[in-house]
């Protein structure tokens, strides 16, 4: 019997909270602002909310958090939605933050009305010099203590649009000597004469996200609010609010966000390097977003299997990239078909196979539970074999083609060099050879024993694709960290690409949802940059770690 999985800190709290009857239901949600694609951080966060509802009731929502319409766009939220339904998940109500601008705006009255908020004109800096420090109290603003009426009047107009940006902005009324830096009486709202992905010019004042994140989780009755850890010191002011508004106590909880090494998960920088054009645009396939993790060949299944490895902690830690690497090559052993691609290409002609072309059987998977199944392979007397399966002068331990060496075509044949051809320049261009014809794979004969084996591809029958090999994004494991700009460590090589690769026919039918093990070489999948007349295929990563750590 298999040992029970421990739980988590926030499982536990969860279970507590559910039989001591404080919720009868558990309520949870994914928070997104829709400024960028989700990425890999995301997908823990998304795993640990909609998770939770699943294995213990309940509901999980998915709400925008869309306050700030300057960097906001409906794309962003098409996509969101698309890596949360493709990662396995289905919220039950799908909401905005913008739904609730009528009733964040009536809060602040009711704040304003309490004397707990006031209108303030003083410019960036002079908040910021009169705010303090760690150990210092900040000072009261001149406008702290103007009067409810007076208040009410500008916060009005600021909503009627009767001020230009920056004119004023509305602040909490809470303590200006708080050893909490964002307790010091912090903006809730500020004018922005912009118009939202939705709600279009109908507002020309935004809340804080500070302000709309805890009063939008009390208005849907959340339970357990999750959040990355460092909103650990928002905490005391998400409570505040709540208490101050009388409202539904919703409660935050936070945990570590995934760190990952030789990538960077803020969206700021993910934008600079599509925006500078030094990846193809978010779903580049070196990126750590969910759709360039779909695009390489990720699975969801891989993917869920990463997050729960990694678990749910309360302190900071550095995960290294080659952990989600086993995760996907675990799932695609057992799901991928194996077939044969030749990236590298050399002729071999076979001078004594004179059948024309004879239909070969390879099994599909191996490791597959259902067996995986065969296809058809067509042989004839010229292949194309990997140019690193030839070695002119042998080394030592060579088990493949060389000068009278024999090796056995995988599927196929043994076969025996015994000339090789070259050019002007001493280049190999021909590899000559003989087969054993009692050696056929699967009713061989011949009683001859050779070590190596070698992949193919039939040179009359072969279909020509281009191959991109992705490698790490960045040479350093933390480009964050390291001195300078972090674009100064991006990795020269992490794409290759062969654009005259030879593929075994069966893959000119392969699917945008297909995956595939090159034999020897990697798993790989179809591009959506892919045509009948010009296949495209990625790497989604080698079948062993062969990542060098810089020194």
């Amino acid at each position: 019997m298999s040992e029970e999985k421990s739980l988590n800190f926030i499982e536990e709290i969860v279970e507590n909270d559910l039989n001591s009857g404080k919720y009868k239901t558990l309520v949870t949600r994914f928070p997104p602002e829709p400024n960028g694609y989700l990425h890999i951080g995301h997908a823990k966060a998304i795993c640990l909310n909609f998770g939770l509802t699943q294995k213990y009731g309940g509901y999980t929502n998915l709400r925008f958090d869309d306050t700030n319409p300057v960097t906001e766009k409906t794309e962003y939220v098409n996509s969101q939605q698309e890596d949360i339904k493709w990662l396995g998940f289905n919220w039950k109500n799908e909401l905005y933050a913008s739904d609730y601008f009528d009733q964040l705006y009536a809060f602040a009255v009711t704040l304003i009305e309490k004397g707990l908020a006031y209108a303030d004109e003083s410019s960036a800096d002079e908040i910021a010099a009169l705010k303090g420090t760690p150990t210092e109290p900040g000072k009261d603003s001149p406008h702290r203590n103007r009067s409810v009426a007076e208040n009410l009047d500008i916060f009005t107009k600021m909503k009627n649009g009767d001020f230009p940006d920056g004119a004023y902005i509305l602040r909490a009324k809470i303590d200006m000597a708080s050893p909490n830096m964002l307790m010091r009486d912090p903006i809730i709202y500020r004018i922005k004469h912009a118009e939202h992905h939705r709600t279009g010019n109908k507002w020309c004042i935004y809340p804080m996200y500070d302000f709309a994140h805890g009063q939008s989780d009390s208005i849907e009755n959340i339970t357990h609010s999750i959040c990355t850890l460092e909103y650990v010191s928002h905490r005391e002011l998400y409570d505040w609010f709540i208490e101050k508004l009388e409202i539904f106590p919703s409660k935050q909880y936070e945990f570590a966000r995934l760190n990952l090494t030789s990538t960077v998960m803020s969206k700021r920088k993910l934008l600079q390097l599509v925006n500078e054009n030094l990846v193809s645009g978010w779903d580049d396939p070196r990126m750590p977003t969910i759709s360039g993790l779909r695009r390489r060949g990720f699975t969801p299944k891989s993917v869920r299997e990463f997050c729960e490895r990694i678990g749910i902690a309360k302190r900071e830690n550095l995960i290294e990239l080659s952990l989600l690497e086993f995760c996907i090559r675990e799932d695609l052993n057992k799901t991928a078909n194996r077939v044969m691609a030749v990236l590298d290409p050399i002729k071999l002609v076979i001078t004594n196979y004179d059948k024309g072309t004879e239909d070969l059987i390879g099994e599909n998977n191996p490791e597959a539970e259902d067996g995986g199944g065969t296809r058809v392979i067509p042989f004839s007397n010229e292949l194309y074999i990997e140019r690193e399966d030839f070695m002119e002068v042998p080394a030592k331990k060579w088990f493949r083609l060389a000068p009278g060496a024999m090796v056995r075509l995988k599927f196929a044949y043994i076969v025996k060099c015994e000339d090789f051809v070259k050019d002007e320049n001493g280049n190999v261009t021909e590899i000559r050879c003989t087969y054993i014809p009692e050696s056929k794979s699967g009713s061989d004969t011949s009683g001859i024993n050779v070590k190596g084996t070698i992949h193919w591809v039939s040179a009359p029958h072969a279909k020509t694709a281009e191959i991109r090999l992705y490698d790490r994004l960045f040479t350093s494991e933390t480009p964050d960290a390291e001195e300078g700009d972090f674009k100064d460590y991006l990795n020269p090589e992490s794409l290759t690409v062969l654009p005259n690769a030879y593929i075994e026919p069966a893959l000119a039918e392969a699917d945008l949802n297909g995956r595939y093990q090159f034999i020897r070489k990697g798993y790989f999948c179809l591009d959506k940059d892919s045509t009948s007349e010009n296949l495209v295929f990625n790497r989604t990563v080698t079948l062993k770690d062969t990542f060098k750590k810089p020194n």
